[in-house]
C-alpha cells in the first residue's frame, strides 16, 4: 500500500516504543489538519435571519409595522420594523451561545484515541491524532485513521461499514497474500483483541474520506419533553388564533374601525403566541449539556437530562469508578507464607519465581493496571530480562467459561517451552491437580485476603516435554504456583457521594467481577447499604427474571459477574418500574448501557461501542462526577420548568390587557403591537438565559426523585402559572382603574398601567426565580444577567416616559413621578402574596 502522507524515511525514523514527540506532533497537526472528514460550520448571519423570517413573531411584527405605513403613521411602522433588527441580534447572540456550548462538546464527544507521545500512553481526541502516531487499539475501540499494524495480539477488525462483509478481518503485522492485511482503516472496529500501529493518513485522505463517508451517528429521536411541548404550543396556537379572531370582531362591533381592530387582534396574537418556549428548550439543552461537561460529563442524548432528575437506581462498577484503578502489588503468597510489600526486598529469592509465573502470564503490551503493578515489580527485581531472548509460542485468552489465560514462551536456555497460567483463584486452583486439603487452604487464603479488600489473583506453571501443546489450556498438567494481592484504593471523594445519593432516595448497586468478600469489603469502606446480601454471577446464572426482580429489591451488591449479566440486572431494575444509571465500558456493556434508562459508559478506559451505546459519557471514569450529573441534572430540570411557568404567567396580564378594550369600548386602549415588543425583549432573555444561570433550590438533593410519569406541563404547575399571571393582571388592573378614577388622561393612564405591568413583572422575575428561597436570598445570589436585564428594562421605560420622541412613538403622556407609587406599592402587594405562597415549598 502506498503510503499517502509521510515518506518511508520518515515513518522508520519514527522510534516505535515513544512514538512522536509533543512538539513534532503539533507542527504535523499544522501540516495535515484535525482528523475530521466534515465538520458542520456554524450558522451565520444570514442563516439566523432566515430563521428569525419563519417565526411568526417575524411575520405579527412586520404585519403590524406595514399597517401603520400603510396608514402613513410612518414613525410607529419603522420603529417596529426596526424592533425586528434587535430581535435578531438577540437571537444571534442566543446562537452563538448555543453553538459556543456545542462546538466544545464536539470537541470531547470526537473518538478518543490512545497513542504514545513522548514517551508516554496518553489519551487524546481523535481529531488530535497526526500521521506517524503510534496507535494502541483493543477490543471495542473505533480505528481513528488509517494505519500500518506494528504488532497484534489475536487481532480482528469489522470492516462492514466499509466493505459490507459481516464478519471480521483477522490482521497481522506481517505483509500476506491477503489485501490490506497488515492496515486498519478509519472508522472500523476492533471486534477482537489488541494491537499497535502507525497511523499513515488522517482526516479526508483515509480511505473513509476518499469515498466521501462520514462518521456513523446515532440518529436522535425527539424527546419526550419535545413531544409534550410541541402538543401544548400546538394547544396554544389554536386557542390564540380563536382569542384574536374574537378580539378582532368584539373590537370592530364594539368600536366600528375596523384598522384599529386588526392591529389590536395582532397585538393579542403577539400576546399570547408562546414563541419563547422552542426558544427555551434549545437553549437549556445545549448550556446544560455543557455544564455537565464541566461536571467531567458528557451528554450525548438531551434525553439524559430530561431522565437524571428521575433516577431512583445507579448502578456502578467498581474499579476505576469507586475505586482508583491504580493497582499496587500489596501481598505476594508462595504455598501458605504471604509475603507483603514492606517485606519484597528482604524475600526477594522466595517471590522471584512467583512473578516470573505472573510476568510471563501477561503481555507486555497490556493496559491492564494489574499487569502492569506485575512488570513494575518484575523490572526492579529482574532488570536484566529485557535483553533476553524469549519468544510467545501461542497463547490461549480468556472466555466467558474460563477466567484465565495461558502464555506458552520459549526461553533461549530451555529446550522446550514453559506454559505460565494466571487468572481467577478458584479457576486457576480447579486446574492443578490438588488434594481435598490442600484445595480449601488455598482457597481459606485467598478469602483472607479477599477480605481485606485485595483483588487476588492465583498463577501456575507448566514445563513442556514437547512442543506438543494441547487445544485447550485446561488439558495442561499444571503446577499450582501461588497468589498475589492487589490494593486499588477507594476514591476518598465516592463514601460522601454515595451518602448524597441516599439522601436524595437513590439506590446505589455495586457491580463487580470481584470475590463476594471482597466486594464487602470494598462495600463496608464507602459506606454502601448492603446487609450482607450479595448475588454471585453463577446464582444469577441460574434466577428465572420473577426471581430476581424480587431478591434485586433487597440487593445493593452483584459480585463476580460477567458483562452480559449487566443486562439481566438492568432489566430486573426496569421491571420494578426503577429509572436506571448504569455504568459501563466494555463492548459487552453495550446492550446494557442501551437498556438502562440511563447508560453511562467510561471516558478513559471505555471502548467506544460502549460510549456509542450510551446517553452520557463519564470523562474521568469518576463516580462522584456521576452523582454532580445527577445534581446538575435536577437543576437544569427545575430551572427549566420555572421558565416555562414564567412564561406562561407573565403572558396572562398582557391577554388580559389587550382583550379588556375590546370588551369595554369606554376603555382607552392599554397594550399597542410597539409595547408587546418592549415587553418581549425582557422576556426573551429571562426567560432563556436568566433562568437557566439561577443557583440550585435549597435542598435539591435531599428530596426523592422526580416521577418520570408526572407530565412536565401538569395541571398543577399550569394553575400555579396562571395563579402568578391573573394576580399580576389584578394588579395593573386595579392601577389601570385607580389612575382613570383619578382623572388622568389616555396617554397618562398607558403610562401609569404599562409602568406597573413591567414593575410587576421584575417582581414576579424576582420571585419566580426560586421555589424555596426568598426573594431578598434570590437577589443576593447575584445572578448577573437578571439584575442586568431588569436594570436595562428600568433604565429603557424611565426613558420612554422621559423623552418627548419615545413618549410620542409609545402612546404615552407623563403623569409625574408621584403617580408610580401606586404601581409600586401594588407589585409589592403582588409580590408578597407570591412569597407567602412558597411556604409551603420551603416546608
Amino acid at each position: 500500500m502506498k503510503l499517502p502522507t509521510l515518506c518511508d524515511t520518515m515513518l522508520n525514523q519514527i522510534p516505535k516504543s515513544s512514538g512522536l514527540s509533543s512538539e513534532l506532533a503539533k507542527k504535523l497537526l499544522l501540516q495535515h489538519g484535525p482528523n475530521e472528514i466534515s465538520k458542520d460550520k456554524p450558522k451565520g448571519v444570514g442563516a439566523i435571519v432566515l430563521e428569525v423570517i419563519k417565526e411568526p413573531m417575524f411575520i405579527l411584527l412586520f404585519c403590524c409595522g406595514s399597517i401603520y405605513i400603510f396608514l402613513g403613521d410612518y414613525r410607529e411602522g419603522i420603529m417596529l420594523l426596526c424592533w425586528v433588527l434587535v430581535i435578531i441580534f438577540i437571537t444571534f447572540y442566543q446562537n452563538k451561545k448555543t453553538e459556543e456550548s456545542l462546538s466544545a462538546l464536539r470537541q470531547l464527544s470526537s473518538p478518543r484515541a490512545l497513542v504514545m507521545r513522548d514517551g508516554i500512553e496518553v489519551r487524546i481526541p481523535g481529531s488530535e491524532v497526526v500521521p506517524g502516531d503510534i496507535l494502541l487499539i483493543n477490543e471495542g475501540d473505533r480505528v481513528t485513521a488509517d494505519a500500518k499494524i506494528l504488532s497484534t495480539n489475536q487481532l480482528s477488525i469489522d470492516e462492514s461499514m466499509l466493505t459490507g462483509e459481516s464478519l471480521p478481518v483477522l490482521k497481522s503485522e506481517n505483509e500476506t497474500s491477503i489485501e490490506n492485511a497488515n492496515t486498519i482503516f478509519s472508522g472500523t472496529l476492533v471486534a477482537q483483541g489488541s494491537g499497535r500501529a502507525q497511523i499513515l493518513a488522517t482526516g479526508s485522505k483515509t480511505k473513509l474520506g476518499q469515498i466521501g463517508a462520514s462518521l456513523l451517528s446515532i440518529e436522535q429521536q425527539p424527546t419526550r419533553l419535545q413531544i409534550e411541548m410541541k402538543q401544548f404550543i400546538k394547544k396554544l396556537f389554536i386557542g390564540g388564533g380563536i382569542i384574536s379572531l374574537c378580539v378582532i370582531t368584539i373590537f370592530y362591533f364594539t368600536r366600528g374601525n375596523f384598522t384599529d381592530a386588526i392591529l389590536n387582534g395582532l397585538a393579542a396574537a403577539m400576546a399570547i403566541l408562546p414563541e419563547e418556549f422552542p426558544v427555551i428548550l434549545t437553549i437549556f439543552m445545549a448550556l446544560g449539556a455543557w455544564r455537565l461537561s464541566k461536571s467531567n460529563v458528557l451528554t450525548r442524548k438531551p434525553s439524559a437530562i430530561e431522565t437524571l432528575g428521575s433516577a431512583t437506581i445507579l448502578c456502578s462498577d467498581k474499579t476505576g469508578t469507586i475505586t482508583q484503578n491504580k493497582m499496587e502489588l500489596k501481598n505476594l503468597q508462595t504455598g501458605t507464607n504471604t509475603i507483603h510489600a514492606d517485606s519484597f526486598n528482604q524475600n526477594k529469592s522466595e517471590i522471584l519465581p512467583l512473578l516470573n509465573t505472573f510476568y510471563y502470564s501477561s503481555s507486555t503490551d497490556s493496559l491492564d493496571p494489574m499487569d502492569r503493578a506485575i512488570q513494575q515489580q518484575f523490572d526492579i527485581f529482574h532488570p536484566t530480562h529485557k535483553n533476553e531472548d524469549v519468544q510467545l509460542c501461542k497463547e490461549y485468552p480468556l472466555s466467558k467459561t474460563l477466567f484465565a489465560i495461558t502464555r506458552v514462551i520459549q526461553h533461549p536456555t530451555e529446550t522446550y517451552p514453559t506454559a505460565y497460567c494466571k487468572g481467577a483463584p478458584e479457576s486457576i486452583l480447579a486446574m492443578c491437580q490438588l488434594s481435598s486439603s490442600d484445595y480449601q487452604e488455598h482457597i481459606k487464603q485467598v478469602e483472607i485476603l479477599a477480605a481485606q479488600g485485595y483483588r487476588v489473583l492465583a498463577g501456575a506453571t507448566c514445563s513442556l516435554l514437547n512442543n506438543d501443546m494441547p487445544k485447550n489450556q485446561v488439558d495442561f498438567q499444571w503446577q499450582y504456583a501461588g497468589l498475589v494481592g492487589f490494593d486499588d484504593p477507594i476514591r476518598k471523594e465516592v463514601p460522601q457521594a454515595i451518602e448524597e445519593c441516599y439522601a436524595a432516595g437513590i439506590r446505589v448497586i455495586m457491580i463487580t467481577g470481584d470475590f463476594p468478600i471482597t466486594a464487602l469489603s470494598i462495600a463496608n469502606q464507602i459506606g454502601l447499604t448492603h446487609g450482607n446480601q450479595i448475588i454471585t454471577g453463577t446464582e444469577l446464572q441460574n434466577m428465572s427474571p420473577s426471581d430476581l426482580a424480587t431478591k434485586i429489591r433487597d440487593t445493593h451488591i452483584f459480585a463476580r459477574i460477567v458483562p452480559e449479566q449487566k443486562l439481566q440486572i438492568i432489566q430486573a431494575l426496569k421491571a420494578n418500574g426503577e429509572i436506571v444509571a448504569m455504568t459501563g465500558d466494555g463492548v459487552n456493556d453495550a446492550p446494557a448501557l442501551k437498556a438502562a434508562d440511563i447508560g453511562i459508559a467510561m471516558g478513559m478506559k471505555g471502548t467506544d461501542v460502549a460510549r456509542e451505546a450510551s446517553s452520557m459519557v463519564l470523562l474521568n471514569d469518576d463516580f462522584s462526577s456521576i452523582v454532580s450529573a445527577i445534581h446538575m441534572g435536577r437543576r437544569i430540570f427545575d430551572n427549566l420548568q420555572k421558565a416555562m411557568s414564567y412564561v406562561i404567567a407573565i403572558h396572562i396580564p398582557i391577554i388580559g390587557m389587550v382583550m379588556l378594550p375590546a370588551l369595554f369600548s369606554s376603555l382607552p386602549i392599554l397594550l399597542l403591537p410597539l409595547q408587546i415588543v418592549f415587553l418581549e425583549l425582557i422576556i426573551d432573555p429571562i426567560c432563556s438565559i436568566a433562568f437557566e444561570s439561577e443557583q440550585e433550590e435549597v435542598g435539591i438533593m435531599n428530596r426523592p426523585p422526580r416521577d418520570a410519569n408526572i407530565h412536565f406541563f401538569g395541571w398543577k404547575n399550569i394553575l400555579f402559572s396562571l395563579f402568578d399571571g391573573v394576580l399580576l393582571l389584578a394588579v395593573v388592573l386595579a392601577v389601570y382603574f385607580i389612575s382613570i378614577r383619578e382623572g388622568h388622561t389616555d396617554g397618562e393612564v398607558r403610562a401609569i398601567a404599562f409602568s406597573s405591568l413591567i414593575i410587576g413583572n421584575v417582581f414576579l422575575i424576582f420571585s419566580s426565580l426560586s421555589k424555596t428561597r426568598n426573594v431578598l436570598s434570590v437577589f443576593k445570589s447575584k445572578n448577573k444577567t437578571v439584575i442586568l436585564i431588569t436594570a436595562a428594562a428600568i433604565v429603557m421605560l424611565v426613558t420612554s416616559l422621559r423623552v418627548p420622541f419615545l413618549l410620542d412613538s409609545f402612546h404615552f403622556e407623563f403623569p409625574g413621578y408621584s403617580h408610580f407609587l401606586t404601581a409600586i406599592i401594588a407589585a409589592t402587594i403582588m409580590l408578597i402574596i407570591l412569597e407567602l405562597k412558597k411556604v409551603k415549598f420551603v416546608k
